[in-house]
């Protein structure tokens, strides 16, 4: 980290620093967003054991906690929305695979269409993005994304 000037202020050895890069996924130099969304996968195959119910207070525990994480961490970096944390990429993730089908089909589709709706920031993801700031800004954009995402997932899902 002491070659890269535009991590400063992040500590590793913070807990909430380590999570929001997503456990330092979002340290990659490119692209970090789609390094955070594929370091989201493993997890997401552990909590995709749990019954639905516990699934989603999981996701929606996390999303409430990740405000805070990716507050406290663009704060003590002095950058608002740190292309390094990635915690908002996890909870998007999670989101978008919300009841999917089993399957490394679907685990692909999710990635690829969460990337797509997280990059391109269709509207209204794109107003939130450009006026909400602050751990909600940074995690509300990523929310959406993950249920534009979810709700693609399910039409295919209950098309095919």
């Amino acid at each position: 980290m002491k070659n890269r000037p535009d991590l400063k202020g992040l500590r590793l050895s913070h807990p909430a620093h380590f999570l929001a890069v997503g456990l330092g996924s979002g340290l990659a130099p490119k692209a970090p967003g789609t390094f955070g969304t594929a370091a989201a996968i493993p997890l997401y195959l552990a909590l995709a054991y749990l019954p639905l119910s516990l699934y989603l207070a999981v996701v929606i525990i996390s999303g409430v906690v990740g405000v805070w994480l990716c507050h406290k961490t663009s704060q003590d970096m002095g950058v608002h929305d740190h292309k390094a944390i990635v915690w908002d990429e996890f909870v998007g993730f999670w989101i978008t695979m919300i009841a999917a089908p089993a399957g490394w089909m679907w685990i692909l589709l999710g990635f690829i269409l969460f990337r797509i709706f997280d990059v391109l920031k269709p509207w209204p993801i794109s107003w939130l993005d450009k006026h909400l700031h602050g751990g909600l800004g940074i995690m509300l954009d990523d929310v959406l994304a993950g249920l534009a995402a979810f709700g693609c997932i399910q039409l295919l899902a209950w098309w095919l």
